[in-house]
């Protein structure tokens, strides 16, 4: 029921070697087109095409009349809003780097990102993030600092209009930009608990433009929802698309999208899992406050509707799930007056709830839930779904409006190969078989900055890079994924958590023996542990001298509960750089302790994370559900 037209008239940017020439074009061909609006400043913000470009030409050519020159970095401490794009921009402009990061991150983490990426210039969100960061800001390289607010600065520091009026009569140098001129350094984590500098080109960020088309094809003036943060790469590519093809962009919050998504009626939105689920979420509260009658007729409705959208991906040969089509076709010619009338009763006031005008949603940032992907489908609103990270730009494949094969991530993007191989030997396996995701195309980042160590370890000589997933691909090239080879926890919001200092941390407690984090593709943490029974026996919680397995009802009490409950809150919150994101949710027992002898741990006395999720998946299920 996508309302989507192929589009014929795509702007064409295959030649640009710059971000600064995609944006020089658009101004030529549509300058009183509205590029960047946010209703919610005030004053609101409107910027045209050609407004947005004569701004980002003043901001960079005013830090170059104040010593910034080709190849510096600027590191930009600020959250989303038509001044991050303006200044994102300027900045490469004049053939400098940017490195990127939320306002609202840590202090040691800004510090040590400022301090790492060699910045000469420093663009802040405020006032309060400069004093955030002194004094130790002092002792830095940094020659120049900007507030990007219209507060008035300390002595020696500029705000955003100021910078804007030293360059307003002065212009860019010329500065001699290729496809393999750094833009942007992308700090993410890493295991040692310091964070990476991902080396991003400007030819890396164009791959981004140049493969969304594959996807989707926006026309000028159709409005996009923005409202992930920038410096957050899927959002950030995402924005490159959708506004190199002269889009209308409309920045939303949390607060405010629900009434946007109604008011300026989006054609298109890019978000991570985290946001489906939360509006799949209040579309199901709203039907529990229905009557009695209405819930079973909706239940029965939807119940069907999952039937008719299975049985009709098996006929359209859209399906993981194989069958017979003949049988699948019987359904869904069954099913069809059923399905049009939840249509009429349900999922048209769901589309028109939000606007009436989306044609699709993009999705990234971790895996789609099936029970979501199937939902948005059943209610006509298709979600592209599209997979990569941080260091490929960060985009490797995605699935396709003529082939939204759900349950997948999608086909790799033009002249990006994936291939699948066994973690240890790398020997190529074939269609069908689960091993290591590797990449390789033009959209793989340089390498880490200042850390050729940890580039050589993550792409090997011939260029292949180490995604650190586990999936398999279909005989079609789909490319599906099964979990990570890797440590790391991406939360449904996006977030990547490393969880080995957090585990370190909570095995501070006298209750804790043994803990392994989970939560891979869920809205938070989770944890199975192997508790220490001794303190448990000494407060009389269990009987003496049990084992574990002869325990785990007593474990299950609502004072044992508590305890690890207040244990796991105390020992998370109390380690350096806790986040939000940190916070364990759902926990359980595991029946035994992790061993070499159950073949839960290495020889190296390393816990085997893919052998006890595998082992542990129906507990680990239970916990989230």
């Amino acid at each position: 029921m996508s309302n989507s037209k192929s589009n014929s008239n795509l702007l064409d940017h295959s030649n640009a070697v710059s971000l600064w020439q995609v944006w020089q074009k658009n101004a030529q061909m549509y300058p009183h087109t509205l590029m960047l609006h946010d209703p919610h400043v005030a004053p609101e913000v409107k910027l045209t095409y050609q407004e947005a470009i004569d701004q980002m030409a003043a901001f960079g050519a005013g830090l170059r009349s104040l010593g910034l020159q080709f190849g510096d970095k600027v590191s930009l401490i600020a959250d989303n809003s038509p001044r991050w794009f303006v200044v994102d921009q300027g900045i490469l402009a004049i053939g400098a780097a940017n490195a990127t990061r939320s306002a609202q991150a840590e202090r040691a983490e800004l510090l040590y990102i400022i301090e790492h990426s060699d910045s000469v210039a420093l663009v802040v969100e405020d006032k309060a993030t400069l004093k955030k960061l002194q004094p130790e800001l002092q002792s830095l390289s940094v020659k120049i600092i900007v507030l990007l607010s219209d507060e008035t600065p300390p002595e020696g520091v500029y705000n955003f209009k100021q910078i804007i009026e030293l360059g307003r009569d002065r212009d860019l140098g010329n500065p001699p930009i290729t496809l393999d001129t750094l833009a942007t350094l992308i700090y993410t984590s890493g295991t040692t608990g310091k964070p990476k500098g991902v080396m991003l080109s400007h030819g890396n960020l164009l791959t981004q433009v140049w493969g969304g088309k594959d996807m989707v094809q926006p026309f000028p003036g159709e409005i996009a929802l923005a409202i992930l943060p920038t410096w957050h790469s899927y959002e950030r590519a995402g924005e490159y698309y959708l506004l190199s093809q002269a889009m209308t962009q409309i920045y939303t919050n949390l607060r405010h999208v629900k009434s946007d998504l109604a008011k300026y009626k989006p054609h298109y939105m890019v978000a991570v899992p985290r946001l489906w689920e939360s509006v799949y979420e209040g579309i199901t509260k709203k039907f529990a406050t229905e009557s009695p009658f209405k819930q079973k007729l909706i239940n029965f409705l939807l119940s069907a509707s999952q039937t008719y959208i299975k049985a009709r991906r098996i006929v359209q040969n859209m399906s993981l799930v194989k069958g017979s089509q003949v049988q699948a076709s019987l359904t869904a010619i069954a099913l069809t007056p059923v399905y049009w009338l939840a249509d009429k009763i349900i999922f048209k006031k769901i589309r028109d709830g939000i606007g009436g005008r989306i044609k699709y949603f993009t999705s990234g940032g971790g895996s789609l839930q099936p029970h979501i992907d199937l939902f948005y489908e059943m209610a006509g609103l298709e979600i592209i779904n599209g997979y990569g990270l941080t260091e490929t730009s960060p985009m490797l494949t995605a699935r396709r409006p003529e082939r939204n094969l759900r349950g997948t991530a999608g086909k790799p993007l033009q002249n990006t190969e994936i291939r699948i191989v066994d973690p240890d030997s790398r020997q190529v396996f074939p269609s069908g078989r689960i091993g290591l995701v590797l990449a390789r195309g033009p959209q793989i980042m340089q390498g880490y900055y200042k850390n050729p160590e940890a580039t050589a370890k993550a792409i090997d000589p011939e260029g292949w890079f180490d995604t650190g997933d586990l999936g398999w691909l279909t005989a079609n090239n789909d490319l599906v994924l099964t979990g990570r080879a890797k440590d790391t926890i991406v939360l449904t919001n996006g977030e990547n958590i490393e969880p080995l200092s957090i585990e370190d941390a909570c095995t501070r407690s006298p209750y804790i023996d043994q803990i392994v984090l989970v939560g891979q593709d869920q809205k938070q943490l989770g944890a199975l542990i192997v508790p220490n029974l001794t303190p448990l026996e000494a407060a009389n919680l269990i009987p003496p001298n049990a084992q574990l397995n002869e325990v785990l009802e007593e474990l299950k009490s609502a004072k044992v509960q508590a305890i690890y409950r207040e244990e796991l809150n105390r020992e998370v919150k109390s380690r350096p750089g806790y986040s939000a994101n940190d916070r364990i949710g759902p926990f359980a027992f595991l029946p035994e302790p992790i061993s070499m002898d159950n073949g839960l741990m290495t020889q190296t006395f390393k816990i085997r994370r893919n052998v006890v999720t595998d082992r542990y998946q129906d507990i680990i299920d239970k916990m989230f559900t």
